[in-house]
């Protein structure tokens, strides 16, 4: 269970993952020794689960995304597996969510621009005998993007 000082911690390392131990401690009220053990603590349980760069991707080359529903011909074992093993594979997934409702998976796809997402669909996910349909919206715009949870 994580109390208010964990939680101090990791609002401030959504801010700056990349804090010194020095100033973490002084922004949450601990001195830097035992600041440290919360925060290895945090990251050997699993709450931290890594640290990255956001890299915008309009910069790095990959300005077009797509929200991609897909359904399987069978909801079983079998084909689940084959379907998220694919997805592994797939350097333009960039997010894959096992959904409820109509549609079995939701799929963040991020590519070059259309021709780009051309190729995903026919060399990759319409290969997959386990889907029986895509759906494919585009995005238009980003409004809002965050990354890691929310204050609570």
């Amino acid at each position: 269970m994580l109390d208010s000082i964990d939680r101090r911690i990791l609002a401030v390392l959504r801010e700056d993952g990349r804090i010194t131990n020095q100033d973490l401690s002084q922004r949450v009220g601990l001195s830097p020794t035992p600041c440290l053990r919360r925060l290895k603590r945090l990251e050997e349980t699993g709450v931290i689960q890594g640290y990255a760069a956001i890299v915008d991707p309009k910069a790095y080359g990959l300005p077009f995304s797509v929200f991609v529903s897909v359904r399987l011909t069978q909801q079983n074992q079998e084909q689940i597996a084959e379907f998220e093993k694919a997805v592994e594979g797939w350097s333009e997934v960039a997010e894959c969510y096992l959904m409820t409702g109509s549609q079995d998976y939701l799929l963040r796809v991020v590519t070059d621009g259309i021709e780009g997402y051309e190729r995903f669909l026919k060399q990759k996910a319409t290969r997959l005998k386990c889907i029986q349909s895509v759906e494919s919206n585009f995005a238009l715009a980003t409004i809002k993007k965050r990354s890691g949870l929310p204050p609570v």
